[in-house]
């Protein structure tokens, strides 16, 4: 009697093949938001050193530019 075999991959080594595709794109997404954080943050020290003469004398508000940057960065 002639038996045929099928072999078939599993569908776990399927996506095991997608998974570091979708991992690059997490580590790459997580490394864009820390650059956006950090430079958020930088920014945002940079504005809270300013005196309220360093503002007068800027004629700027420190909210509107909290909210600038905020919306530079973040859109």
């Amino acid at each position: 009697m002639l038996t045929i075999v099928r072999e078939e991959q599993p569908a776990a080594s399927v996506r095991h093949e997608r998974n570091p595709v979708m991992f690059d794109n997490l580590v790459s997404r997580a490394r864009a938001s820390m650059a956006k954080r950090r430079n958020y943050n930088r920014l945002v020290a940079e504005i809270e050193n300013l005196s309220s003469r360093d503002l007068a004398d800027l004629r700027a508000d420190r909210s509107e530019m909290l909210y600038q940057i905020h919306k530079q960065i973040y859109g």
